[in-house]
Parts: C-alpha cells; structure tokens; sequence
C-alpha cells in the first residue's frame, strides 16, 4: 500500500461566535486545544460546519491564521475552499498558504450547479492555484454536484490531489472507489453516522462533525476500529449513533454547536441567516445531548 499523506481523524472545526455573532478566535482557539489533546491527526478549518459561506473574506483567512498558530506544526491545518467563483477560490488558497495552512478541502463552486466538465475544471483549477495537497469534497447530497469513481480515476494525474472526502452517504462508493483508484487517493467518510459501516469496508480517514463535542471518545472509537475491535465498536458505536446522526440533519451546524456548548467546549451561537434553536426542536435535541453526556462510556 503507497504511504499515506493524510490519515486518522481531521475534525472539521466549527467558527466560534460571541452572541453578538461576532467573530470569537479566542474560543475557537480553545476548542482546537481540546481536539488535538484528544489525539485527532488533522484538523479542518472554514469547512460546512465552520460556516465558510456566512464568513468574509477577512474573518476566513484570520481563522485560518489563527489554526495554524495554535497548531504549531503538532498536525495539519487544511481550510475549506467554497468560493462562488473559480478565481476567487483560487485566490483564497494562495492567501492560505502564505498563512501557513499544510493543504486544502476544496468543494464544488457554491450556488451553481456545474456540469461533470465544469466541476472537474473548478476542481483542477483551484488544485493547482498552490502547490500543496489538497482532499476534493463529495457531497452531492449538499452541493448537487458528483464526482463519480470514473471521474476520480481522470483525476488521477493531479499529484496534488491526495485524499477524498466522500460524503454521498452511499457506501457502496468506498468499494467503487477502491475498485478503479485502488489506494491513489487517502479516503476519507463524511457522514458520521454511517463511520462503522465504512471503516468494515476501508477507509483511512474520519472527517468527523458531532464528534467534536466529544473528542475523547471521538477518538477512541476511531481507533477501536483501527485495531479491529467491531465488538468493542459495534457496543460503542450505539452510544454514539444518536449523537453521530445530529451531522445528518439540515440544521447540523445549530445541532452540533449545542452539543459543543452542553459539552463545556464552546458556544451554541450561530451566523445569521441561522438562528439559534428554540421551542420543542431545542428540547428534542437536548435531550439527545444530555443523554449522551449522563451515559458517556467509561474509556479504558
């Protein structure tokens, strides 16, 4: 097997507000301490759940700057790339990587919905704006565009392309995959509840959401699964699946800043135009919290 650039978990980040929604660096700071305390091998900043697209440009690439002085070399920082256009995103990761960021997850041109041509141009574009690796993020769920195992293998000449984030929530993908890359690209599930399933079938990586509000057992499980432990795994992971499918909802970002809040990691604030929880949604989800939190495992 050809050595692996990235692998292990790389937590995608939220972006720290105070309730004024101003930007909160210091709070963000913390959480990433805890994350890397945790064991995690990477981490993602400005991605889906950091809110890219409600920040400007001066506060995405302050977030940025900030990751990688905290870091401090101890793992990589990439930063999500959800640019509406192809040169803007392409600016932005050249502005990044003058920041100090170890690569990039790039995503499809936001508002548009491009053709299999036009993404895969966007994708080559932007990946070769810097010289450093970068993953390319698959979520035809959220952003309608697919990249299919076809189209991977004729991305296959990018060797800056180093890892997929496949996030279609179809498992059947990792075996396509594997079946026409083999193991070119690190590969990497993005929906957590479906996190055993995909490592039984091969993965190298957890781009992991609700996790981050519990980044201890976050990366316990994870590495149950690295030693073959599906018993051990299989018992956890039903603690952790109510949790897990707070990443798989419309309003994951709200979800998972109240689980990082209730956790003692941060703040439930979100940029309008979300608004923070309320009434009987509010309470359904606490609930779902707070049993988490009181039924915790006991790690060994």
């Amino acid at each position: 097997m050809a050595a692996l650039l990235w692998q292990g978990v790389f937590p995608a980040v939220t972006t720290q507000f105070k309730q004024d929604q101003a930007l909160d660096l210091e709070a963000t700071a913390r959480h990433l301490e805890a994350l890397i305390d945790s064991g995690v091998t990477g981490l993602v900043m400005c991605g889906s759940l950091g809110e890219n697209q409600t920040l400007d440009p001066t506060e995405k690439r302050s977030v940025v700057e900030m990751a990688v002085g905290v870091a401090r070399g101890r793992v990589p920082v990439l930063s999500g790339v959800a640019e509406t256009s192809t040169a803007e995103a392409c600016r932005f990761a050249q502005d990044c990587a003058r920041l100090g960021a170890s690569g990039f997850m790039i995503m499809p041109a936001m508002v548009y919905k491009s053709d299999p041509r036009e993404a895969l141009h966007h994708f080559r574009r932007v990946g070769s704006a810097t010289e450093l690796p970068w993953m390319l993020y698959n979520n035809p769920v959220g952003y309608t565009v697919d990249i299919t195992a076809e189209q991977f293998v004729e991305l296959t000449d990018i060797k800056n392309l180093v890892a997929i984030k496949e996030s279609s929530a179809n498992t059947r993908r990792i075996t396509e995959l594997r079946l026409a890359v083999g193991d070119r690209y690190s590969l990497f599930v993005g929906v957590d509840d479906l996190i055993l399933e995909s490592s039984v079938l091969g993965i190298d990586g957890w781009i992991a959401g609700s996790g981050i509000a519990f980044p201890r057992e976050n990366q316990y499980f994870w590495e149950l699964t690295r030693a073959g432990r599906w018993d051990d795994a299989r018992e956890m992971y039903r603690w952790f699946y109510p949790l897990l499918k707070l990443d798989t909802h419309l309003k994951f970002i709200h979800y998972i800043k109240l689980a990082v809040q209730e956790a003692g990691l941060g703040a439930e604030w979100v940029r309008e135009p979300r608004l923070p929880l309320t009434g009987a949604e509010r309470e359904r989800v606490l609930k779902i919290i707070h049993h988490g939190l009181k039924t915790r495992p006991q790690l060994t």
